[in-house]
Order: C-alpha cells, then sequence, then structure tokens
C-alpha cells in the first residue's frame, strides 16, 4: 500500500493514507481518487468504499468534529516521486506492516479491513 508522509498541526511526521475533501460536483468517489493521484502520484482503480472514521479535534480553542470515508484502490500507474508538495514522502509500504505503523488508530482498522477483504478474496 502507498503511504503519504506529510507534517501534523505540530509539526510531527504523520504516516497515514490519503485524504481531502471533494472539490465543486465531485462525489465523495471521485475526491479520493483525485487525493491518491495528489498524495501519491499515482492512478488507481476503486474497488470499494472500506468505511468510515469519525474523530474529534481542537481547531482555535473548539472541538470539531469529523468524518472521513475510506476506498480501496487498486494501483494502476504512475509513480510515487510525483506527489504534491504537502507530502514530504510517498512510500509503498507491505499492508500488514501499515496495520501496526499508520499514525492514527482510525486509519490502521481501515487498513486491517482491506486486509481481510483482499484475504477472502484469494
Amino acid at each position: 500500500m502507498i503511504v503519504p508522509v506529510k507534517r501534523g498541526p505540530d509539526g510531527s511526521r504523520v504516516l497515514g493514507l490519503p485524504k481531502g475533501h471533494p472539490d465543486g460536483d465531485e462525489t465523495p468517489e471521485q475526491a479520493a481518487q483525485r487525493e491518491v493521484k495528489e498524495e501519491a502520484g499515482v492512478t488507481a482503480e476503486l474497488i470499494e468504499e472500506l468505511g468510515d472514521v469519525q474523530y474529534v479535534y481542537t481547531r482555535h480553542g473548539r472541538p470539531v468534529s469529523k468524518r472521513v470515508t475510506f476506498y480501496l484502490f487498486q494501483y494502476r500507474s504512475g509513480d510515487l516521486a510525483d506527489h504534491d508538495h504537502e507530502i514530504e514522502d510517498a512510500r509503498w509500504m507491505p499492508i500488514e506492516q501499515a496495520t501496526r505503523e499508520l499514525t492514527y488508530a482510525g486509519e490502521r482498522e481501515m487498513v486491517a479491513r482491506a486486509l481481510s477483504r483482499l484475504s477472502s478474496d484469494r
């Protein structure tokens, strides 16, 4: 799997999955595919939705509730070196390793779901 590396709000390095907001009339699926291209430099085909992660964070002293929907994609083409400027690095990582090393628990859970679905397809 591809893991973009970027900086968190506190300046720490974050190992995470590509994510972002829909632009204009994009569907959530189209936005996810675009974010994979922008943050990881690759073109990928949507396989299926994995699920949602909900959490609360603080912005300007106020709690903000957020829900992020994650999708499973299949790599098609491209080069990780072509990621955008907000990403420090993008790397391939074995999916089993990602279930342990991603920064956020919710993202580790999504990767575990992907691993389970991929294992059941074999």
